[in-house]
């Protein structure tokens, strides 16, 4: 992509995507608390993973791996990774969520998105 799109274009989308972000977190900070609870959790959680995973750095490293190196062992410690990233996750998520203030977690990452929105177009 950084062939095709000169690397200016590429600062200025990702700057508006993160300022969109941002917005839309500190809009949302309101209706998490009233909310609560999701209807499919295994659900959401699967669509959050797939869709911040793909495109990533991570990922394309991972498949140039595979091209130079044996593709299951490149699968087996992508996977090994993943795996470990997702417990920590899901551990602090359960123990440390609960004793912040939730609307107050979303308004500062609503900030810090529309920050790094700023800096990228500089």
């Amino acid at each position: 992509m950084a062939n095709l799109i000169p690397l200016r274009y590429i600062k200025i989308i990702s700057g508006i995507v993160f300022i969109l972000f941002g917005i839309v977190s500190l809009i949302k900070a309101k209706q998490e608390e009233a909310e609560g609870k999701l209807k499919n959790p295994f659900f959401t959680s699967f669509l959050i993973v797939l869709v911040s995973e793909m495109g990533d750095k991570t990922q394309i490293a991972s498949g140039l791996f595979a091209a130079k190196f044996h593709p299951v062992l490149v699968f087996l410690g992508v996977i090994t990774a993943l795996t470990l990233l997702s417990v920590m996750a899901i551990y602090l998520g359960k123990n440390i969520l609960h004793k912040l203030n939730r609307k107050l977690v979303s308004r500062i990452a609503g900030v810090l998105f529309i920050l790094i929105g700023v800096y990228c177009f500089f």
